[in-house]
Formats: C-alpha cells, sequence, structure tokens
C-alpha cells in the first residue's frame, strides 16, 4: 500500500500513476495476499487524468518474478490514481478492465482492480466467466 498510496495525486499537477498488481492466491481459500506492484516504467503514458500502461516492461517485471518466486508470484490485476478524494472507475477503466477480464492470461476465475484516490483507496474483484465487477471495502489513507 506504501507505493500505490505514495502515488496519490495530492498536487494539483501530479500525473496518474499504475503498474500490476503481483501476488499469491491463498490455496484452500478465496483469499489473495498482494506482495508488489510495480510503478510507472518507460513506455508508460501519464498525463493528469490518464495512465496507459506499456505492457513489455511490466511484463518482463511479471516473467522474473515467477522465475524468482519458483512460480508462486503471479499477476492479480491492475492499479492506477485518480485525482479524486473518492475513487470511482470511468467507462475507460470499466472497458479496460472488462477486456482484460476476457484477454488476460490468469489462472484464476477473477482479478482485482484498484484506484488510489486522495483519501481512499478502492477495489474492485472482477470475474472472469461473467464480467461482472464487485466492489470490495475501501482503505482510508493516513493523513498527509
Amino acid at each position: 500500500m506504501r507505493v500505490m498510496g505514495g502515488r496519490a495525486q495530492h498536487d494539483p499537477h501530479a500525473l496518474e500513476a499504475g503498474g500490476v498488481l503481483v501476488g499469491r492466491h491463498i490455496r484452500g481459500s478465496r483469499d489473495v495476499v498482494v506482495d508488489l506492484v510495480t510503478e510507472p516504467m518507460p513506455g508508460d503514458r501519464q498525463s493528469r487524468y490518464s495512465f496507459h500502461r506499456s505492457q513489455k516492461p511490466h511484463q518482463r517485471f511479471l516473467d522474473e518474478i515467477w522465475r524468482t518466486s519458483r512460480k508462486t508470484c503471479v499477476y492479480l490485476g491492475e492499479w492506477h490514481t485518480h485525482p479524486e478524494r473518492h475513487p470511482s472507475p470511468s467507462s475507460v477503466d470499466l472497458a479496460d478492465w472488462r477486456k482484460r477480464l476476457v484477454k488476460d492470461q490468469v489462472d484464476s476465475e477473477s482479478m482485482f482492480f484498484v484506484i488510489v484516490g486522495q483519501v481512499e483507496t478502492a477495489a474492485w474483484e472482477g470475474f472472469r466467466g461473467t464480467g461482472r465487477l464487485a466492489r470490495l471495502e475501501a482503505v482510508q489513507h493516513a493523513p498527509t
């Protein structure tokens, strides 16, 4: 949470940031643990109101983590920031998430999508079979 929260857009000129969520599925449960997140990398496009993740550098990171973790750390989903206090997904976010639920190769029935706002961080679980998105409990940030 420290990496993502550190990218919250408090400054009026701060650009959106984002990356991928990497972690583990806990065997015998529906629980997941997010171990790492990527930060913006060369090739990513950032503006005040958008973030577009470049595929190749983040995929190289995922491939390396997969190898060094002995195939236990996997791609869980995506995160990015919004310049709003209580984040909600835009129509662009929703379309991208639904596309990822269909096209991304993951060994799970769901993926996770996180938006870091200025006051809280919100998350959604997306279900691959139906494309349904369920909002998870939001987390309030510590005062800055």
